[in-house]
């Protein structure tokens, strides 16, 4: 039976001060995120999506609320699809100003293979993976849609796809309200897709995770 699971990355947040604000509340879509969501809705409509579930963040939930609309499904809740765990949240990140340049952190970047800095990638992957079979088993036979972050969207494509864990921020191809897509043949993934339908606002110069 085939399934397909979509990993929706939430859009764009209001960030002017461009702190790391992982899993700190408060944080919510700017005018452009909403713009994103839309154009993710929009991509999603005509699609076979029977269920639809989100992270419990701010940004994640709003992203969701436009595809609710267009599909008229309730939106669900799963803890397991949250933001990684990052001890540098609420600060920012650097060597200017940033948190670098402060002695008392560096013991947190000693092994970026696990990383040191927060949640293990290994334990992402486990938990993301695990709240994928839950979506596949709620819409078997047809689509459902995660609404999740990007750090563990990416490392769990990587797992699906045999690759190492760690990896360069700056090569993921995970963009603002972008679309990981996993087909599964009954319980077992056989293919990974990717879109991006907010391609022309997530490219834009200057847009955070562009």
């Amino acid at each position: 039976m085939k399934t397909i699971v979509h990993l929706l990355r939430h859009g764009e947040v209001h960030n002017p001060e461009g702190v790391l604000y992982g899993r700190l509340p408060g944080y919510h879509l700017s005018d452009d995120g909403r713009l994103m969501a839309k154009a993710a809705a929009k991509w999603f409509d005509g699609r076979d999506i029977t269920a639809l579930v989100s992270s419990p963040m701010e940004r994640a939930q709003e992203t969701a609320e436009p595809i609710a609309e267009t599909l008229g499904l309730p939106v669900g809740t799963d803890e397991r699809l949250i933001e990684a765990a990052n001890h540098f949240e609420g600060r920012t990140f650097g060597v200017g100003d940033g948190s670098l340049r402060r002695p008392e952190h560096w013991p947190f970047l000693w092994n970026p293979f696990r990383p040191s800095w927060g949640e293990p990638y290994e334990e992402i992957a486990r938990r993301m993976l695990a709240a994928m079979a839950a979506a596949r088993d709620a819409a078997r036979g047809h689509e459902a849609v995660c609404v999740s972050h990007q750090l563990p969207i990416w490392v769990t494509r990587r797992r699906v796809e045999g690759r190492r864990m760690w990896h360069h921020p700056g090569r993921r191809q995970c963009a603002l309200a972008s679309v990981t897509s996993f087909t599964y043949d009954d319980d077992r993934i056989v293919k990974v897709d990717y879109a991006e339908p907010a391609g022309e606002l997530s490219h834009r110069p200057g847009v955070p995770g562009a």
